[in-house]
């Protein structure tokens, strides 16, 4: 809720009232506009080009946004992907326009969540990007590598904003206690220290966040009425209700998270390995999807140095399937604990790829003779299982014959790895193989 020269209205939440100003109000990202960094010589220099500013919810890409426009002198125009089509962008480029004409300076126009318009409507921005009639600024949570096109891509600098640290959220909160203009400076509340720090620490990154839930613990003090309006830890932690995890099962953290989780398995990390299962499970993540990465993982990292890995991952996603949330988080801890400590192999696909590679290379030589079913009297005329050797007649069950086409013959695909199940059972040799390398 803003008043025509987009100032926040008293009766606006408390995040949007202390909504920071200039530079010197703003917390956070010192990496982009500290004194001296890019970013910040840009605006200075009046010299700004169109921006993608990337980063997790609650870091201050739409402030940030208000700020280069002010400081610039440009007219801010914001549009939300959310809600904006076609029209609306014609409209605000129309009005760019005219701004332009009259010579009122530059436009701004702020797409927040730029990541949700689809290529149609990112290509009705580009040439009032390429032409100058509008500079871009849009905000996105996600990849802009992959949701922004390339051609808007090509012509704006991307600014990567990093998630809020708990020092940044609890200057922010103290700030906004001491503001008397917009903030709570003239509320008679008193908050804990500990408090403020558990409030800090729990919002996830998200300034918003915090300070909305800082609003509603001062006011859950102040209608208690007792102590002095004093707000503890426990109003703290019922104004969050529940600790905010950043997650989107569709976006970056979806994929960050279980490629943490799976790095940290094949890392031989039980604790981490645990974190970001946790983490995962009570952000909502579909549990059969974490299964079967594991399931993968299994084969993959552990392999032959402990074949029980994919029973037991195999098992687990049986389990999980079968008894559900919330419980299932017991038989995925077992298998991502059985998993991290197993002993490690990637010979499984190690040589698949090589031995993919000779498929490839000689994808149509003939399965030699001896070894192909004499199934007909034509065939075993033709020398079709001629010197077959069946292994069950040596001893040991094994014998020494060529399987692969000639010109393969002798080349070496799988290697085991001297650690675990694999390296007891086949150590440097595997029975029965003699062969050389293959060159």
């Amino acid at each position: 809720m803003e008043s025509d020269d987009g100032t926040p209205l008293a009766s606006a939440p408390l995040a949007a009232r202390m909504r920071p100003r200039s530079f010197d109000e703003y917390v956070g990202q010192a990496h982009i506009v500290g004194e001296g960094k890019l970013l910040r010589r840009l605006v200075e220099s009046g010299n700004l080009p169109s921006l993608i500013l990337w980063g997790p919810p609650g870091t201050g890409k739409t402030t940030l946004a208000r700020i280069i426009a002010r400081a610039t002198d440009a007219a801010f125009v914001p549009v939300s992907a959310v809600s904006a089509g076609v029209a609306d962008l014609r409209a605000a480029i129309a009005a760019a326009r005219e701004r332009h004409a009259a010579g009122d300076g530059r436009t701004v126009l702020f797409i927040d969540e730029i990541h949700r318009f689809s290529k149609a409507q990112q290509d009705a921005i580009l040439p009032y990007v390429e032409d100058g009639t509008i500079t871009l600024i849009g905000a996105t949570t996600e990849n802009p590598s992959f949701e922004v096109i390339g051609p808007l891509l090509s012509r704006s600098r991307v600014f990567a904003l990093k998630m809020l640290q708990p020092e940044d959220i609890e200057t922010i909160l103290r700030r906004a206690l001491e503001d008397r203009e917009r903030g709570l400076g003239d509320v008679p509340v008193r908050v804990d220290d500990d408090a403020l720090a558990a409030l800090a620490a729990s919002a996830g990154g998200d300034a918003r966040i915090a300070l909305n839930a800082l609003e509603a613990a001062v006011s859950a003090a102040r209608a208690r009425g007792d102590d002095g309006a004093r707000v503890t830890t426990g109003d703290v932690e019922e104004a969050l209700q529940h600790r905010t995890y950043l997650y989107d099962r569709q976006g970056d953290a979806h994929y960050d998270t279980i490629s943490a989780f799976i790095k940290s398995l094949r890392g031989s990390d039980p604790d981490a390995a645990l974190y970001w299962l946790a983490r995962m499970i009570e952000a909502g993540e579909d549990p059969l999807f974490i299964v079967r990465w594991m399931v993968i993982l299994a084969s993959e990292d552990v392999g032959l140095a402990d074949p029980m890995a994919m029973v037991i991952a195999s098992a687990c996603q049986q389990a999980v399937h079968f008894i559900g949330m919330p419980e299932g988080f017991y038989p995925m801890a077992e298998c991502a604990l059985y998993l991290a400590l197993a002993p490690k192999s990637n010979s499984v696909g190690t040589a698949y790829v090589a031995a993919l590679r000779d498929v490839e290379a000689t994808r149509n030589d003939p399965v030699p003779l001896h070894l192909r079913n004499a199934v007909t009297g034509l065939m075993r005329e033709m020398g079709y299982g001629r010197g077959y050797r069946y292994a069950h007649d040596y001893e040991g069950g094994t014998v020494e014959q060529q399987h692969l086409p000639d010109q393969l013959a002798g080349h070496r695909y799988y290697r085991p790895k001297p650690r675990g199940w694999e390296g007891r059972k086949f150590g440097e040799q595997r029975p029965g193989q003699q062969q050389p390398d293959a060159s």
